[in-house]
């Protein structure tokens, strides 16, 4: 079964769900709920979780399944990740998740639009498809991962194109952390604009 053939108002394919703490951008150090969805078509080099690309190799599970998951933690934030989430309409998980009194935060390359209600938004655009012109309007946060010299220029000409509320980060490759992280630094310090994201989670060795 691939992502087109799976009704999103009753089940969607889950590649793991846990508890943790948010480890990146504005929310790190939070306790959330992550909801990580099988299926992406975007194909970033040096993602981390390439297992979850193809939705087929993972469960599918109904909304009120996912939901009842997370309803076991004490904390009321869950994060919506991928993969690449906005392949699937979301409108009836955030809808259930909503009920049960959660806030919702979801992680995207952008590449489709938002379907579904959350409170935040965190479009992290990637080069190897292009972003919708609606997510640059809603974004809460921009964060966006050097792995190349080039991507300072390539970050501001994203961050032009953002609502003037959203959060600016910029976040080092991890496998090229000892290079870039020195150059983020003196980035950030020279465009206070910026800010570091850094992915604690992988420091604190937690998921």
């Amino acid at each position: 079964m691939n992502a087109k053939q799976i009704d999103p108002d009753k089940k969607l394919p889950v590649m793991e769900a846990f508890y943790t703490l948010q480890g990146e951008g504005s929310h790190a150090g939070k306790a959330a709920y992550f909801i990580r969805l099988a299926g992406c078509d975007v194909g970033c080099v040096w993602c981390d979780v390439k297992e979850s690309w193809d939705a087929g190799k993972h469960p599918i599970q109904s909304i009120e399944k996912i939901v009842e998951e997370a309803c076991k933690y004490p904390s009321r934030f869950v994060v919506i990740t991928g993969g690449e989430p906005l392949m699937y309409n979301l409108s009836a998980l955030t809808q259930l998740l909503r009920e049960k009194g959660f806030a919702i935060a979801l992680e995207t390359s952008g590449c489709y639009h938002l379907q579904g209600q959350i409170d935040w938004y965190c479009f992290s655009p990637k080069k190897f498809k292009k972003p919708v012109e609606s997510s640059y309007n809603i974004a809460n946060e921009l964060k966006v991962i050097i792995a190349h010299p080039s991507d300072f220029e390539w970050a501001e000409g994203h961050a032009k194109k953002v609502n003037g509320n959203c959060q600016l980060f910029l976040q080092p490759e991890w496998d090229k952390q000892e290079r870039f992280l020195p150059m983020i630094v003196d980035y950030v310090k020279n465009n206070p604009q910026w800010r570091i994201s850094l992915q604690t989670h992988k420091y604190l060795n937690i998921p």
